[in-house]
């Protein structure tokens, strides 16, 4: 006789994180949650500046900013910014941050 026990259905996001490790697209959904996080990470202050674009698939965050005494400002605190966004990231860190005068 066939055992047939009634298993239950697992949790989706239990199976979803399961795919994006087996399939390697953790790493990139990691960086991409720079984007909407992007507020919390920086304050207000920064945000209200500042719009997040995109990350490519090598780690660069691309960031627009409305003027140039900003982007010279957050250059300088690129580290510190880059501290804030990988404090609790275990895969796909952000390497570095472009900052693209916005027109």
């Amino acid at each position: 006789m066939k055992d047939e026990r009634k298993s239950r259905p697992g949790k989706i996001g239990d199976a979803l994180k399961d795919y994006l490790r087996s399939s390697g697209l953790e790493p990139r959904v990691e960086q991409a949650t720079a984007i909407p996080d992007w507020k919390k990470l920086v304050g207000a202050q920064i945000a209200a500046v500042t719009e997040p674009i995109s990350v490519s698939a090598s780690g660069i965050l691309f960031v627009a900013v409305k003027t140039s005494a900003w982007m010279n400002e957050l250059s300088l605190m690129e580290p510190e910014l880059l501290r804030a966004i990988n404090k609790n990231k275990t895969a796909g860190q952000i390497k570095k941050i472009r900052f693209r005068l916005t027109r």
